[in-house]
């Protein structure tokens, strides 16, 4: 045993305004207490050895005298993230290189294995005896059990798991030391259990369903029941196929929380391609399950732009907690599927901190078929690899399943001719023959207008037709039909430039107008088609693909009042397509014109034409290091992986976005407030903003940067990652945040 040095004790955190050392954190204290939570984190998923020597080993470099006269003020701040990495391929050899990756990271992110390399070849200040203040270092033991079909993805998928552990751990320990120090407590867990959130569900929907006997309602209950039957299935890939109406959205979660409390699995994770979607689905969740159980998380703000350098940190380690983002230990999560799969192929810590709370979950992934094909094999990799080795549950819940079977024989072969897709049974369908269900719940015709349609005779037909919905495909089409419509009795107008609260407003007033058969005459773009409750006698959909014609249509007639909808498809006269949107439209146009158009068979007709189409390659297209497609520059990395050459890259959406705040009637004030006094976000403080912020490209961001029209909150702290509007005339009561920004793509 080393003996620790006697003339300078060794510190892993200071108290700014307390220079009495002894009320400071030792390093041993904080190696162990993350050596610890990290344990724990790992154990999830088999591997608790590797979290263990992960957290006694990230910050050993804390040892070296360098480092503790910087935690004295005296001198710059060393790299103190390399120590341990260099220690862990020395003692573990290429086990311990994983390792490294994860503990050079753990400030600055995830490197490339070529950048790993060169700082392991620092010339570092000394840590020597840093041995005593971890004591033993257990070897890591284990590796993931089972292999994915895709070369070196599950070790990759395995390092990024373990870092996830460490962040965590780390992140959370240095939080308790700081909020002791400080006599406060941490309010962290007291959540609900799975069991109980099960009964919570069971009786919600009992008094849902016993209010109103239908035949529409004993159709949902069947789903339900033969949904919940399946739960006692093993954990994996699942496919629950319901026609919009059906109630998926709740048969799905009772599914869930029946598999999760059978299973021993710790939550729910539902994930949906929209914003609008979780903001309705976290509702339901919420008046179900209660608030307090319910977490809501999206990409409301960037926290980590960018990243403490070469894993430098402040020396108290407050920027850290600054850096909070949510680590999902809530018993149910709703996030989209920007924020669930950007993180799975992130490189950021704060990014990064919630995927070890992604194993032994159960996903639920609503409307599976927006997945974009750019990126399309890199998540399914992702989604079997939770499978495989960490002990969750993916559910595939939609009203148009993508095909992704390997029985469905859509996706296209590879290189070796080999059928590519998940091994899914018809067993683990949850839904009672969903051909059947298709029939029954029948509920519209669809047309396809026989020439292109110009945007004053939509406009007539709205006049005509007091109750009507027209969803197209961008922001200024939307906009320029609005001012068509806008005298009309009932006008509205729904867009993702208003924030969530006022969408949810806007969407209150709606429902009610249309229960009360007052007139509702709306454009929206596609933001309105995913599982946003509405009912409309007539749907007018731009052409797009057969899936978001479908879900257009799952807004017409959706409570059956009438013994036929009417859904017209039609090509915008004075719009040119998108380019994106080019080739859905292209493989939809055969399965349009088959007898039943949204059948079970034209959806699968209409996959196979995407995919094949489109080919193997394009659905894997990213470039990394002038390679294309995630999973080839994996295959050919071995130990030297790419991490944030992929991070860089991988995002579901082309254009950028950044969020903006608006300050709607007040609702905002008290969480800014809060941003401007406190010495960190205090919890709840982001969730809160996120309900009024407006995501906008990066294009209009920086224009509204340069010409004031948004401000930094409190810049000196938080940077650019809060921005304020500041005018209310660039907010506008009907439209939300005035744009001029054509052509551009809502998702």
């Amino acid at each position: 045993m080393v003996m620790l040095r006697s003339y300078m004790r060794r510190f892993a955190h200071s108290l700014p305004e307390s220079a009495d050392e002894r009320l400071w954190e030792p390093l041993e204290a904080h190696l162990r207490a993350v050596g610890a939570r990290a344990r724990g984190f790992a154990a999830a998923f088999g591997m608790e050895t590797w979290g263990d020597a992960a957290g006694l080993l990230h910050d050993i470099g804390k040892a070296a005298d360098a480092y503790q006269n910087y935690i004295r003020g005296k001198g710059k701040s060393p790299d103190h993230s390399t120590a341990g990495a260099v220690e862990a391929e020395r003692l573990f050899g290429p086990l311990g290189r994983c390792l490294a990756f994860a503990i050079a990271g753990h400030h600055a992110g995830l490197a490339d294995g070529t950048q790993l390399s060169a700082r392991l070849t620092k010339v570092l200040e000394s840590y020597s005896g840093w041995e005593a203040y971890t004591g033993d270092v257990p070897k890591p033991v284990n590796f993931p059990a089972k292999t994915s079909p895709y070369p070196n993805f599950t070790p990759a998928f395995f390092i990024r798991m373990v870092f996830s552990c460490l962040v965590d751990a780390d992140f959370l320990a240095t939080e308790a030391f700081y909020t002791q120090a400080a006599g406060k407590t941490v309010e962290r867990g007291g959540f609900s259990d799975i069991a109980s959130l099960r009964s919570r569900l069971a009786s919600f929907i009992t008094g849902k369903t016993s209010a109103a006997p239908t035949v529409l309602n004993s159709l949902r209950n069947d789903i339900l029941t033969h949904a919940i039957g399946r739960a006692e299935l093993p954990p994996g890939l699942f496919t629950m196929t319901v026609p919009t109406g059906g109630g998926k959205t709740l048969a799905s979660l009772s599914f869930a929380l029946e598999h999760a409390a059978r299973h021993g699995l710790a939550r729910v994770i539902y994930v949906a391609p929209y914003t609008s979607i979780i903001e309705q689905t976290a509702q339901v969740f919420a008046a179900a399950l209660g608030e307090g159980d319910v977490l809501e998380h999206h990409s409301g703000f960037d926290w980590d732009k960018a990243e403490d350098k070469d894993g430098e940190a402040d020396a108290d380690g407050l920027k850290k907690l600054r850096h909070a983002a949510e680590n999902w230990d809530a018993p149910v999560v709703v996030t989209t599927a920007v924020q669930f799969f950007e993180s799975l192929f992130a490189a950021r810590p704060s990014a990064c901190r919630k995927l070890h709370n992604i194993a032994r979950s159960v996903i639920v992934l609503d409307e599976a078929q927006t997945l974009p094909l750019a990126v399309l094999r890199p998540c399914l990799a992702a989604l079997e690899e939770l499978t495989l080795n960490y002990g969750a549950s993916v559910v595939f819940c939609t009203a148009t399943q993508p095909a992704w079977r390997r029985m469905d024989a859509a996706l296209p072969a590879n290189a070796k001719g080999e059928h590519q897709g998940f091994d899914i049974g018809p067993e683990r369908e949850l839904a009672p023959e969903p051909a059947a269900l298709f029939a029954a719940l029948k509920r519209v015709r669809v047309e396809v207008a026989p020439g292109p349609v110009a945007d004053a005779e939509i406009a007539a037909r709205f006049a005509e037709q007091p109750r009507m919905l027209c969803i197209v495909n961008t922001r200024a089409h939307a906009s320029a039909l609005f001012e068509l419509i806008a005298p009309l009795p009932g006008a509205r107008y729904l867009t993702t430039l208003m924030c969530a609260a006022h969408r949810r407003q806007v969407l209150a007033g709606i429902r009610e107008d249309l229960q009360a058969e007052r007139p509702v005459r709306l454009v929206a773009t596609s933001l309105i088609e995913a599982g946003v409750d509405v009912d409309f006698a007539e749907v007018w959909r731009a052409e797009t693909g057969l899936d978001s014609v479908a879900q257009a249509a799952g807004r017409c007639n959706r409570e059956a009042k009438l013994p036929s909808g009417r859904v017209v498809v039609f090509a915008p006269a004075e719009r040119k397509l998108p380019k994106t949107i080019i080739a859905f439209r292209d493989a939809a146009r055969l399965p349009l014109q088959m007898p039943e158009p949204l059948g079970l068979e034209a959806m699968h007709r209409y996959f196979q034409e995407l995919y094949f189409n489109r080919g193997y390659a394009a659905l894997d297209m990213l470039k990394i290091d002038q390679r294309q497609g995630v999973l080839p520059a994996l295959k050919d990395a071995r130990l030297d992986i790419p991490f944030a050459s992929i991070a860089e890259v991988f995002h579901l959406i082309d254009d950028k976005m950044r969020s903006v705040i608006i300050d709607w009637q007040g609702g905002a004030t008290a969480a800014l407030d809060a941003l401007r006094h406190a010495p960190m976000p205090p919890r709840g403080t982001l969730r809160k903003l996120q309900q009024f912020t407006v995501p906008v490209p990066e294009a209009m961001w920086r224009a509204l940067r340069a010409s004031g029209g948004i401000q930094a909150v409190r810049p000196e702290i938080y940077g650019e990652r809060f921005m304020l509007v500041m005018s209310r005339g660039l907010y506008d009561e009907v439209s939300g945040l005035r744009s001029n920004d054509e052509g551009l793509l809502i998702f």
